[in-house]
C-alpha cells in the first residue's frame, strides 16, 4: 500500500505546481507552510516535493540523519558551474576536500583574515563622497569578492570585478531554470539561457586557473585557502589536488563565498536605511568602540550589537533562502513516509518568518538576538548557515567580514535609501535584492587615513 502524502495543492497538470512555485518561490513556500502545516506536498513534474517547515523536522533531516540524504537536483544543475566543490559534491570526494580546506576556515585563521577585511572595508567607504548615489549591493559584492580574493587565494582581484561580476550575474541567475521538469535537457541545447552559463564559465574559468598557475610557478605554499589546498596531501593517499579540483573549489568558493555576504550586507543596509533608531544604535556603538578610526580585526568581539543587526538582517532575508535534500531511501518524518528520490525542502524563509517562533515576523529588531530573548528558540529556527556536516565551511569567515564591514560603513557615512519601498527579493541561487540598493552616501565624518588596498599589512 502506498504512504499517504502530507497535504498540499493537488492538480492533474502534469508539471505538478512548477509554474505556480517558478513564479513565486517565495509566496508560494509561505502559503504552504501556512495553510497546510509543517508538513506539506506539491509536485515538480514527476518529483515529490516535502516542505518542510518546522525547526525539529529540519533537524531531523540536517543533524539527525543526514547519511539518509543527498543534496538535491538544484544544486545537481549547479555542477555546471561548480564542478564538484563542496556545495555539490557527494560522499568521499566531499568528505576528502573539506578535509582539506577545513584548516583555512579555523578561527585563527579567519582572524588573520580579519585583517585584510578590515582594510579593504575601509578602503571601499572612503572612496564614496558626500552626496553619491551608489548600488549597495554592487558595492557589498565588490568588497566581498576583494576580500575572498585576497584573504583565501591570495590575489587582487580589483580590475577584473566588472568582468566577474558579469560572469557571476549570469551564473546565479540561471539557477532559476534548475526548477523547470526538464531543465536537463535545456542544459544540452544551445538556448541563451545555456549559452550565457557556458560563457560565464569560461570567463571565470580563465580567471581561476591563472590564479593556480600562478600560484604553483611561484612554487605553491601560503598560508591562505589556496596554498593550503595546494600544499595538501591526503592521509588516505589521495594526493594533492589537480588543477581541476582546485578550480571546482575555487570556484565555489568565489560564488558561495561573496555572493552571500554580499546579499547579507546590502539587505541588511536597506533595513538600517528604514529603521532609523536601530541605525542610531549602531552608529553610537561603532563610535564608541572606534572612536572616528577604520575598524580592526579586535574589533570584531567589542560590536554586540552590529552583529545583532546582522544576524536579523539575515533572518529576514536569509541569503541561502532554502535548502534541499533528496531522499536516499524512503524516511518516515513527521508523521509520513518521505519516498525515495523525493525531495525534502527546509526553506529559511519560511522559517525564519513564522509568527509562531518570531512575534511581529515582518519587523526589524535585532534585539530579538539578546542571549535571554535567544534561549527561548528552538535551535534551528534560525539557520542561514544550514546545520550538521555540511554546515557552510565559511560561517565564521562570513560574519567576521559582516560585522567589520557594518562597522566600517557606519563609522564613517550614513546610507539613506533612494527607494520609497524596500527591493524585491530575487530568489536565485541566493535571496538577491531585486533592482539593487540604491542608496545616497551622506558622510559622517571624513576618512581616516589607511594602508593602500592593494597593500599587506607589515609584520
Amino acid at each position: 500500500m502506498t504512504p499517504a502524502l502530507p497535504p498540499g495543492p493537488r492538480t492533474l497538470r502534469p508539471g505538478g505546481s512548477w509554474r505556480a512555485f517558478g513564479r513565486d518561490p517565495l509566496g508560494f513556500l509561505e502559503r504552504l507552510a501556512r495553510t497546510y502545516g509543517p508538513v506539506a506536498h506539491f509536485r515538480i513534474g514527476p518529483r515529490h516535493v516535502f516542505v518542510l517547515s518546522d525547526p525539529d523536522l529540519v533537524r531531523e533531516v540536517l543533524v539527525v540523519s543526514p547519511e539518509r540524504f543527498r543534496k538535491d537536483r538544484g544544486l545537481e544543475m549547479a555542477r555546471v558551474m561548480l564542478g564538484d566543490g563542496l556545495l555539490t559534491a557527494h560522499g568521499e570526494t566531499w568528505r576528502r576536500h573539506r578535509r582539506l580546506a577545513q584548516p583555512a576556515f579555523h578561527p585563527d585563521r579567519i582572524a588573520g583574515a580579519a585583517a585584510v577585511m578590515a582594510r579593504r572595508a575601509a578602503a571601499r567607504v572612503a572612496r564614496w563622497r558626500d552626496g553619491d548615489a551608489i548600488d549597495a549591493h554592487r558595492e557589498m559584492a565588490a568588497l566581498a569578492l576583494e576580500i575572498v580574493a585576497e584573504a583565501l587565494f591570495g590575489a587582487d582581484v580589483e580590475a577584473e570585478i566588472p568582468a566577474i561580476a558579469r560572469a557571476l550575474d549570469d551564473a546565479v541567475e540561471s539557477f532559476r531554470m534548475s526548477r523547470i521538469p526538464f531543465a536537463p535537457l535545456l542544459d544540452r541545447l544551445p538556448v541563451p539561457s545555456t549559452v550565457r552559463v557556458h560563457r560565464a564559465r569560461r570567463t571565470l574559468d580563465a580567471i581561476l586557473y591563472r590564479m593556480i598557475a600562478a600560484r604553483r610557478a611561484a612554487g605553491g605554499g601560503g598560508d591562505d585557502l589556496l596554498g593550503r589546498l595546494l600544499a595538501a596531501r591526503d592521509a588516505e593517499g589521495g594526493g594533492a589536488l589537480s588543477d581541476l579540483e582546485l578550480r571546482d573549489e575555487a570556484m565555489t568558493i568565489f560564488l558561495a563565498g561573496h555572493e552571500t555576504t554580499g546579499d547579507a550586507l546590502a539587505w541588511t543596509i536597506d533595513l538600517l536605511g528604514r529603521n532609523p533608531g536601530a541605525r542610531a544604535r549602531l552608529e553610537a556603538e561603532v563610535d564608541a568602540v572606534l572612536g572616528g578610526r577604520p575598524p580592526a580585526p579586535a574589533d570584531v568581539d567589542r560590536l554586540p550589537y552590529a552583529r545583532r543587526v546582522l544576524t536579523e538582517g539575515m533572518r529576514l532575508y536569509p541569503p541561502a533562502w532554502t535548502l534541499a535534500r533528496q531522499a536516499i531511501a524512503d524516511v518516515p518524518l513527521g508523521g509520513f513516509v518521505l519516498p525515495a528520490r523525493a525531495t525534502a525542502m527546509l526553506p529559511q524563509w519560511v522559517i525564519h518568518r513564522d509568527p509562531g517562533l518570531y512575534p511581529e515576523p515582518d519587523r526589524f529588531d535585532p534585539d530579538r538576538w539578546l542571549p535571554e530573548r535567544r534561549a527561548g528558540l528552538p535551535r534551528l529556527a534560525y539557520f542561514p548557515f544550514g546545520a550538521g556536516p555540511r554546515i557552510c565551511i565559511g560561517e565564521g569567515f562570513a560574519w567576521t567580514e559582516g560585522v567589520l564591514a557594518l562597522a566600517a560603513i557606519a563609522s564613517r557615512v550614513r546610507l539613506v535609501p533612494l527607494a520609497p519601498v524596500p527591493p524585491v527579493p530575487l530568489p536565485r541561487i541566493t535571496l538577491r535584492p531585486g533592482g539593487g540598493v540604491p542608496v545616497r552616501v551622506e558622510l559622517r565624518r571624513p576618512a581616516q587615513p589607511t594602508a593602500a588596498p592593494n597593500s599587506r599589512p607589515t609584520a
